[in-house]
């Protein structure tokens, strides 16, 4: 028996799937359009002209996706630690120290993005 046959078979069986509910959905789906439906869609912020000099941009937008990906990267280095955690403790505190002062970091930056009110959406 060929040990490649269930991966292909899962493939096959996953296309499968995703062509029925394309297919269900342009039989089922409701077809009202509206001027809305065709705007790009621009993060919540009504798509106008900019002003030839360049004008004011917010960037409320950028600071939450920067905060996104900084507690994402604190993610990607804390569950590889949690999950092997009885390895770290034969470095006994030192790993959990190191760990720890890399969590206050994190910390550290999210209070002050919340003290400058990095986080509220006037």
């Amino acid at each position: 028996m060929n040990p490649y046959i269930p991966l292909v078979s899962m493939m096959i069986l996953a296309a499968l799937f995703v062509c029925v509910m394309i297919g269900l959905n342009k039989v089922f789906s409701p077809t009202r359009h509206n001027a809305s439906k065709h705007v790009t869609y621009e993060c919540g912020i009504e798509p106008t002209p900019q002003p030839v000099g360049g004008g004011r941009f917010p960037v409320k937008y950028y600071v939450v996706a920067m905060l996104f990906i900084v507690f994402d990267i604190e993610i990607v280095f804390l569950y590889p630690w949690a999950v092997s955690f009885n390895r770290f403790l034969s470095l006994g505190a030192f790993a959990v120290v190191e760990m720890v002062l890399f969590i206050v970091t994190v910390f550290v930056s999210y209070i002050y993005v919340y003290r400058r009110r990095g986080l509220d959406w006037d």
